[in-house]
């Protein structure tokens, strides 16, 4: 028995060290997925250096809320049927799990006594108000989710320390004036799922915001493409909206764009040159949509690499649709152009029209069949 005791709690201690370990490569891990490309990475906040270790349950004075489970420095509290952001979270909280819960406040001290926070999951819940001065002590917080609530707009002083913000799937219908005031060094926005027209966006709302590289509002009640967004950004997904067309203006200030998703909208017409502000785009989508012929502008994105165009109203495929006269000008081969579900006879499409695609299964004209 005594021997069965002990080796009982050099397991114990063995797993407690591996949860550590564990623990830490993930913060290192987020770190280095949200940095900037990188070229310059000086601007990116490191997480606080302790020198002093951190409160475990094997310490006597350790103490973690009711309902919840604490391990180095992880407070979970998912799924516990909470009401209410529980008391005592321990003071080197590094992150917190409160997702799946009933919460419908967060209170200006329910954060008070977690400086070191670094990540916040407060995802399907049933939040309908955030205090202006809740958020005052997290200067260290960079992983924020507010998914699934019922937030009118988004909330007010926010941390500056902030590198990813998820709020979609609330109830918000406008962004703000200087809504993301002070956080220059966010890189992540997802805003998906709410109610939000284009008027919505304020000409002002993301003064100050230098880092955005990535914003997904999809699945909202856009009609045309927003055009004050930052002009920073590397990816672009509007896709699920009510945009019917594409205007010569709509990407003018987005010429860094690497990626950009207009499927499943009503365009018809986008019109010449349009896409031509984007000289970096590598992928493109396109589908579901209602355009009756390739956008002109294609050909004349020399690094563009995958175009998808199925599922559309294309009757036509030009022999210099996709590949401009001079070969030159094409930096990079397609990888990948899909045009199934589109009313184009095949048979009659010149195989001149895809020689600057490369390999043999490059372009798709109807679904593969075994």
């Amino acid at each position: 028995m005594k021997t069965f005791v002990f080796l009982s709690i050099v397991a114990l201690c063995s797993a407690k060290s591996l949860l550590q370990n564990e623990f830490l490569h993930f913060l290192a891990e987020q770190d280095i997925m949200l940095q900037d490309p990188p070229q310059n990475t000086s601007h990116i906040i490191q997480p606080q250096q302790r020198s002093t270790p951190a409160s475990t349950p094997d310490d006597p004075f350790f103490i973690c809320p009711l309902k919840c489970v604490c391990q180095v420095r992880v407070v979970q509290c998912s799924d516990a049927d909470l009401q209410s952001v529980p008391a005592k979270i321990p003071k080197d909280t590094v992150m917190l799990d409160l997702q799946n819960n009933k919460i419908t406040e967060i209170k200006e001290s329910d954060l008070k006594n977690v400086p070191l926070l670094y990540a916040l999951f407060l995802i399907n819940n049933q939040i309908t108000k955030i205090h202006p001065k809740a958020f005052r002590s997290t200067k260290h917080l960079k992983l924020l989710y507010l998914s699934w609530n019922l937030l009118p707009q988004i909330p007010t002083n926010l941390p500056a320390s902030l590198l990813e913000l998820r709020i979609d799937d609330n109830k918000i219908k406008k962004i703000q004036k200087e809504a993301f005031k002070g956080m220059k060094f966010l890189h992540v926005l997802e805003m998906s799922g709410n109610p939000l027209d284009t008027t919505g966006i304020e000409p002002d709302a993301f003064d100050g915001v230098l880092r955005l590289i990535y914003i997904r509002i999809s699945q909202a009640k856009l009609t045309s493409v927003p055009k004050n967004l930052p002009s920073n950004l590397y990816e672009l997904y509007l896709d699920h909206n009510k945009i019917s067309s594409i205007e010569l203006e709509d990407f003018r200030r987005y010429k860094d764009l690497y990626r950009l998703d207009l499927s499943f909208n009503q365009i018809k017409d986008i019109e010449n040159g349009s896409l031509a502000y984007l000289p970096n785009l590598r992928q493109i989508h396109l589908e579901n949509n209602k355009v009756k012929k390739v956008p002109a502008s294609i050909k004349k994105l020399k690094y563009l690499q995958a175009v998808y165009l199925h599922n559309n109203n294309i009757s036509k495929i030009e022999v210099d649709d996709f590949c401009p006269k001079e070969s030159r000008i094409k930096k990079l081969y397609y990888s990948g152009i899909s045009l199934f579900g589109n009313p184009v006879k095949h048979w009659e499409i010149e195989p001149a029209s895809f020689r600057c695609v490369s390999g043999a299964h490059g372009v798709q004209l109807g679904n593969f069949r075994k």
